[in-house]
């Protein structure tokens, strides 16, 4: 077994030093993004953080990019909160900070209660 191929097991706490909550809340449907500054730096980056800035070249959701990099929804959310803290990855939230637009919600409701 290659200790470098895509088959090597490491512990997700390894890949995380340990934390297991990011600094920030991401929903599994955030959409997340390469910044131009990452897209200069793949290169020094080395193994989750580079496979997340690769795949982000177009908008993956968080919950995609968890899938694709084969760890578990919490590292990729460590990682991913990590990256954009350092202006690697751009976040584009799909629910305000706020939480949900309710009247916008009610309004759906009621819409779809009347078909």
């Amino acid at each position: 077994m290659n200790p470098e191929g895509p088959d090597r097991l490491v512990r997700p706490y390894l890949i995380t030093g340990g934390r297991t909550q990011p600094s920030d809340e991401l929903p599994l449907e955030t959409l997340i993004e390469a910044t131009p500054h990452a897209l200069d730096l793949v290169g020094t980056l080395r193994f989750e953080p580079r496979r997340v800035v690769e795949l982000c070249r177009s908008p993956l959701s968080l919950a995609e990019v968890a899938a694709r990099i084969s760890v578990p929804l919490g590292v990729a959310r460590v990682i991913v909160a990590d990256l954009a803290a350092e202006d690697l990855l751009k976040i584009h939230r799909t629910v305000p900070a706020h939480g949900p637009d309710v009247p916008l919600l009610e309004r759906l409701l009621d819409g779809l209660s009347s078909c």
